[in-house]
């Protein structure tokens, strides 16, 4: 036997390292479950806003004329943006405007300071019957409104209002909440009472989400809970504020469950006190259905503005960004 031989007859031949797996030169396709996940909201999205929006834009342009004379046929044409002009001239919609532009300055910054005060005194450490005052501030805004506006209507007619009732224990005639000036203060008085408790929930939920640790080491560092609530609290609520402040912005142009409700009880509430209320009275009374959807777009696009300048300017004050 040859040395070579000899040699390799000892050694025991290892086995070789298994081959790595050949991907497969196809690509398996893509998972199609995101997309089925996503198909109830994007049938929600087009039967209830995309659609009635291309909808209420292809009526805004067109209208009803009468073609054939005196005895002719009553039919639908288009008129193009006729519809628009008319509705921005109507000194109906700007009057209807300006009182909703005095509403929205008493409730967005009553509501919310009376929210932001209420979640910053429930995150208080020492705060009593938290629970209870929770549920106490939340729960008017469970209450539908126009159920909440009619009982707050009954509160304000003097026949039948514990205040007037008081007042005149006392010799007084009592408040007249029904007079074209009071009458703001009155609807708004509603808006507030039912908006604070959802708004408060949201704030207080955000502020229970920042780690207790921030607050124990600035108590450390000797801060009383009012410099902790106005240099650590409120500038972490920022966003939560941008959102209640837009959620309030798209509620309060489109008001119109309160004043409707408390106009058989007075005639300082006209039939267009609000913009909605005029697309209303277009639409179901003198059955323009065209005019109220050229109002309607209007108004919606009155507020994509709105909030599109809110969320600019609540940006830069809250975050510090030029954007």
């Amino acid at each position: 036997m040859s040395a070579p031989a000899a040699a390799g007859a000892g050694v025991v031949p290892t086995a070789s390292a298994p081959a790595p797996p050949r991907r497969s030169a196809r690509r398996r396709p893509g998972s199609a479950a995101p997309y089925l996940f996503m198909v109830p909201a994007v049938v929600l999205f087009l039967a209830f806003l995309a659609v009635p929006t291309a909808y209420a834009i292809y009526l805004s342009t067109r209208s009803l004329r009468v073609q054939g004379g005196g005895l002719g046929r009553r039919r639908e044409v288009f008129v193009g943006l006729e519809n628009y002009r008319s509705a921005l001239s109507d000194p109906a919609l700007w009057a209807g405007a300006q009182r909703l532009l005095v509403y929205a300055v008493l409730v967005i910054p009553l509501m919310l300071g009376l929210a932001l005060l209420f979640a910053l005194l429930l995150d208080l450490p020492r705060a009593r019957w938290a629970t209870f005052a929770r549920l106490a501030i939340f729960m008017p805004y469970a209450v539908p409104g126009v159920v909440a506006t009619l009982l707050w209507g009954f509160l304000y007619l003097p026949g039948v209002s514990p205040i007037h009732w008081i007042a005149e224990r006392f010799g007084s005639d009592g408040p007249d909440f029904f007079t074209t000036t009071t009458i703001f203060g009155s609807v708004a008085n509603i808006a507030v009472w039912g908006g604070v408790g959802f708004n408060m929930v949201v704030l207080y939920t955000t502020l229970r989400s920042v780690p207790a640790e921030i607050y124990d080491a600035a108590r450390v560092d000797g801060c009383s809970e009012r410099q902790i609530a106005l240099r650590i609290k409120i500038p972490l609520l920022a966003p939560a504020l941008v959102m209640t402040t837009v959620f309030s912005v798209i509620a309060t142009v489109q008001v119109f469950n309160e004043p409707t409700t408390l106009r058989p009880l007075t005639n300082a509430i006209s039939s267009t006190w609000v913009p909605l209320m005029k697309v209303y009275q277009d639409a179901f009374v003198t059955d323009d259905v065209n005019s109220a959807a050229a109002t309607s777009v209007v108004i919606a696009a009155v507020t994509l503005l709105l909030i599109l300048g809110a969320l600019r300017f609540l940006q830069k004050r809250a975050f510090g960004e030029d954007r």
